[in-house]
């Protein structure tokens, strides 16, 4: 486990636990997620009680530098969440990859049984062709393809009406 700063809640302790490689690999997409968020937040906390703590001694200080040193627990503490959420969001990357694989080979196989792909298509050449003919499909016009030719119609009307005017 790295190292951490002193003062650390029993929640924050246990927020860490659940990030060491140990941990993560027992998770599921899901889980990871979830405990993303959780890191995430507390990472959020202590960066923000550090840069409001932060603002509020420049005043007194007069000066960033001197205002720096007092703010010492809350960047310890977000950096050791910083470090955390890395290493949860790295575990979160490798579960989506490894999920949208799966998802991937369960399409290909799926459309492989169908027939349908180019493993498909090879067994379909091989095969006599189907009893019942393809039935077309009817071409269906979307809305911007009825105005288009809407607004074509009414143009060749106006061009029209303007050569007979001259007339």
């Amino acid at each position: 486990m790295a190292p951490q700063p002193p003062g650390m809640s029993d929640v924050e302790l246990v927020i860490l636990q659940e990030t060491e490689p140990a941990a993560l690999a027992a998770l599921d997409e899901d889980a990871l997620l979830d405990l993303h968020t959780r890191v995430r937040r507390a990472r959020n906390k202590h960066v923000g009680q550090y840069r409001r703590g932060a603002g509020a001694r420049v005043g007194e200080a007069r000066a960033r530098g001197a205002a720096y040193s007092r703010g010492q627990r809350s960047r310890d503490k977000a950096e050791v969440f910083e470090v955390a959420l890395a290493r949860v969001s790295t575990a979160l990357a490798k579960a989506a990859r490894r999920s949208a694989a799966e998802l991937r080979a369960a399409r290909l196989a799926a459309a492989r049984s169908d027939g349908t792909g180019p493993a498909g298509a090879a067994r379909a050449a091989d095969s006599p062709a189907p009893a019942t003919p393809a039935t077309k499909r009817a071409a269906t016009k979307s809305p911007a393809r009825k105005k288009q030719e809407a607004s074509s119609l009414a143009e060749g009307k106006r061009r029209q009406a303007r050569r007979d005017a001259r007339r």
